[in-house]
């Protein structure tokens, strides 16, 4: 058990005062109201003092006792008690079995000898029931066995208004409203005197030990239970406390909130009532009274009169964090609320958290410190200045006066242990992270996010990038300076871009993989500031340096260009201006009129053009050793040959001059087909290829989207040239043949037949004559289905016209037109089928009937 001090003990009335030379007189009974001290001895005196306290510099408080009276009150008995009764400015006393009235301040008994006779014990009801402000109610202990009255005192009389039976007779007494608490023989319990009702609370011997019985709050008592426990009860008969361990043999009990004071042969012992913990101790001999009055403590033996003066909550709970005891210091505060007015209470408790909680930090617990930080609201920037230079140089920040605690910075809160700053600091960082978006972060964002950017950057965090690619408040002059210091010159180029300096953002970058500077944050920095370029909305910035990306990689750097979002590239990045800048970079030029030709389906002549004539150049530079059908193909070959199929726009004549003699008769062939010259691209890939795979897919793409006798003419010119006499002869009869037998449907058959030699077989063409036969049969049904459905439609209409015709119209100058609403003038009209009339003129400019929205009605 570790001890506090709660209280101190100071002397108030001396023996002398009290005894003068009868040292045989003892103190009986005191009562306390305000400044007025009552004693009463055993030789039937009451002795009135005035208490004059004093604090001292010190801060601790002395009590000076001035004698104002006493008087004898006529019996040979002690005073056994004392009551004050100030609302009637009446002093009630307990002696020779009768209650006196006597007057606080003469000692007089009052002029009506009013008096309660037949008491042994009695209490003040301090939530009394009567609601009349000048009476008091008192219930007594009569000496009639197993019997409690209640009587209502005026200031000058007296009346009973309750008599009521117990089960055993009662030793002690203490009241609240219409419940007693009565310790009897053998147990204590709860009884309504108004209904009667009682609850039993726990047993007890009375002749062993002295009861106890004590109201302490409003419906609540502080019984001596068994076991040397103090125990709560409530008017209902349930503890809602946990007791308190004290002695065994405890004399007396007072409440000073949070404690509970017990007295014993040897001691005063303190517990707090908040976490049930024995508190103080302090030894005090041969005591025999102890009861609170308002908030005053006293002690008493038979020769003097003592006072447990408290020491303030705050400087005990001071003492408590000053010794490390967080829990207790927290319980003590958190139990300080009912006796401290509510805005200074959340004062001192939000001050007591955050002071906990740089203890906690200071022993590495930091979940604990961190629960204590949040609940007290701390202002997170005493955490900062820990930590020298955290904080920003134009910071304004002061530590709280007086300290929150006794550390200077972390150095010296770790005696230097370099392992323990790491993780303080590691513990900020997260600290930090998590507190910068709420409301603790309010007035001071730009210190904490340039202390968390600090902190990150000289422990190589990951965090720092996230910190500055998100929205933060970091102060410019100060990161910038602790970045470079730290070499985070990476880092320090979003800092600049975060604001708004993207061009030292990209030159920094620019030193950095130029290798002026080292930065390995990333390893594809390079292609970062492409990026970073490609979306920069600053057309000077992107210019600067386009060439610079150029140099490092034509295929890289181009993409500032292709990968720019379309709206960005109206007005600063037209083509031809990005096209004069890659003149010098013949591989990023291509990439260019890629993305526009390809990409983007730009329809100029100009690009289309250009682009070819960089593949063709490309591709003569290659110099290929074959060109025949086995030659093998480069990418830009095939790109060149795509570009040459897909597109129309380009100058074919051009391509076709700078193609000739230069060994590529298939691009030789599509340029040719571009001009319509279709006979001479077949020769080429028949004739000089011998290609007749890419010579059927000339005719299928040429006749795309073509009517089907411009293909077919395409199919004959290409079976005439297979059919030509010469030396390859043999191969052009079996590629002729296998061209008949795959598109049969191509050719008219009548004419093949004609063309082909008459010593080829049926066999050898039967697939193409099958399927020349199946497309003229399937031909001859189409039309018959065709001409029957237009007979059918024809017989249709002569049915209506006849029906129309087998009745009659009747039209006069007064009969209106239902379109124009005018009338007939001339016997010509028309008529609708649901019998509408209407102009001629009319019906020719609307085809709809007037009553009908449904197009093309008969009429």
């Amino acid at each position: 058990m570790m001890s506090t001090k709660a209280f101190t003990l100071v002397p108030a009335v001396e023996r002398e005062l009290l005894q003068g030379d009868k040292e045989w007189v003892s103190l009986e009974c005191v009562e306390c109201c305000g400044r007025n001290l009552y004693l009463g001895t055993s030789d039937c005196f009451v002795h009135h003092f005035l208490l004059e306290e004093k604090v001292l510099p010190a801060g601790t408080a002395t009590f000076t006792a001035t004698k104002q009276l006493h008087r004898h009150l006529g019996f040979k008995k002690p005073v056994n008690e004392l009551r004050a009764a100030s609302a009637l400015s009446r002093l009630l006393v307990l002696c020779d079995s009768s209650i006196t009235l006597v007057h606080m301040l003469s000692l007089e008994p009052v002029p009506s000898g009013a008096r309660i006779k037949g008491a042994t014990a009695f209490a003040l009801n301090e939530n009394p029931v009567s609601g009349d402000p000048f009476c008091v109610e008192v219930c007594i202990i009569s000496v009639k066995r197993r019997t409690i009255q209640v009587f209502l005192v005026y200031e000058d009389r007296v009346q009973i208004v309750r008599e009521v039976s117990t089960p055993e007779q009662p030793l002690a007494v203490a009241v609240d409203g219409h419940f007693l608490c009565l310790a009897l023989t053998t147990q204590y319990i709860i009884l309504n005197y108004s209904t009667g009702a009682a609850q039993d609370l726990f047993p007890y011997c009375g002749e062993e030990r002295r009861p106890i019985v004590k109201r302490i709050g409003r419906q609540e008592f502080l019984l001596a239970g068994p076991g040397g426990l103090g125990m709560f009860a409530t008017v209902a008969g349930i503890s809602q406390r946990a007791p308190v361990h004290w002695s065994e043999n405890v004399i007396g009990a007072a409440v000073c909130f949070p404690y509970v004071i017990a007295l014993d042969d040897e001691f005063i012992t303190v517990h707090s009532m908040l976490d049930q913990q024995q508190k103080q101790t302090l030894p005090f001999k041969e005591g025999h009274i102890l009861q609170d009055f308002e908030g005053r403590v006293i002690v008493a033996t038979s020769k003097g009169v003592y006072i447990l003066v408290p020491l303030p909550l705050e400087k005990q709970i001071q003492d408590l964090l000053a010794s490390r005891r967080v829990e207790e210091a927290l319980v003590l505060a958190k139990g300080a609320r009912r006796n401290i007015p509510k805005e200074k209470f959340q004062v001192m408790y939000r001050r007591v958290l955050q002071q906990a909680g740089f203890i906690q930090f200071a022993q590495l617990q930091f979940l604990e410190a961190k629960e204590l930080f949040r609940s007290g609201q701390l202002d997170v920037r005493e955490l900062i200045s820990l930590c020298p230079f955290l904080l920003p140089a134009s910071s304004s920040f002061t530590r709280s006066h007086p300290p929150l605690h006794e550390f200077a910075d972390l150095s010296q809160l770790t005696q230097g242990d370099q392992e323990k700053v790491a993780k303080c600091k590691r513990f900020l960082m997260s600290y930090l992270n998590e507190v910068r978006s709420t409301e603790v972060a309010n007035g001071c964002r730009e210190d904490i996010d340039t202390a968390l950017l600090k902190l990150y950057a000289e422990a190589n965090h990951e965090s720092l990038l996230d910190l500055l690619v998100t929205e933060n408040f970091c102060l410019l002059p100060d990161s910038a300076a602790w970045l470079e210091k730290h070499k985070k010159y990476f880092a320090l180029g979003l800092l600049y871009h975060y604001n708004h300096q993207d061009a030292a953002a990209v030159q920094l970058w620019v030193n950095i993989v130029n290798g002026d500077i080292h930065d390995a944050t990333r390893s594809d920095l390079y292609e970062y500031i492409v990026d970073f370029l490609t979306y920069s909305l600053d057309p000077e910035l992107v210019w600067k340096y386009a060439d610079w990306a150029l140099q490092k990689s034509q295929e890289v750097g181009v993409q500032v260009f292709t990968k720019r979002p379309l709206d960005a590239q109206q007005s600063s990045f037209n083509p031809a201006d990005v096209i004069a800048c890659l003149k010098k970079y013949p591989q990023a030029l291509v990439k260019y009129l890629e993305h526009l030709v390809v990409d983007r389906r730009l329809q100029k002549e100009e690009y289309h053009t250009h682009l070819a004539v960089l593949y063709l150049d490309e591709v003569l530079q290659q110099k290929p050793g074959a060109t025949g059908q086995g030659a093998e193909v480069t990418e830009t070959q095939a790109k060149l040959r795509r570009l040459l199929q897909k597109s129309d726009l380009y100058r074919v004549h051009i391509l076709l001059d700078r193609i000739r003699g230069a060994g590529l008769p298939m691009e030789r062939a599509i340029l040719h087909g571009r001009l319509e010259q279709h006979e001479e691209a077949l020769r080429i890939l028949v004739h000089e290829l011998g290609d007749f795979a890419a010579a059927e897919d000339y005719c299928l793409w040429r006749s795309e989207d073509r009517d089907p006798p411009y293909r077919r003419r395409l199919f004959h010119l290409l079976l005439g040239l297979c059919l030509r006499p010469g030396p390859s002869a043999h191969e052009l009869a079996v590629a002729a043949v296998d061209l008949l037998n795959r598109h049969a449907t191509e050719f008219d058959a009548a004419q093949v037949l004609q063309l082909l030699p008459g010593t080829w077989s049926v066999q050898l063409l039967r697939p193409f004559l099958m399927g020349a036969v199946r497309d003229s049969v399937h031909a001859r049904r189409s039309a018959q289905v065709a001409v029957g459905l237009a007979r059918s439609e024809n017989l249709i209409y002569k049915y209506d016209k006849m029906k129309l015709k087998g009745s009659s119209v009747r039209l006069s100058d007064k009969k209106l037109c239902q379109m124009c609403q005018n009338p007939f003038c001339e016997p010509t009209f028309v008529r609708y089928p649901n019998g509408g009339l209407v102009h001629t003129h009319c019906a020719a400019g609307r085809h709809t009937n007037p009553s009908s929205p449904s197009p093309g009605t008969r009429t």
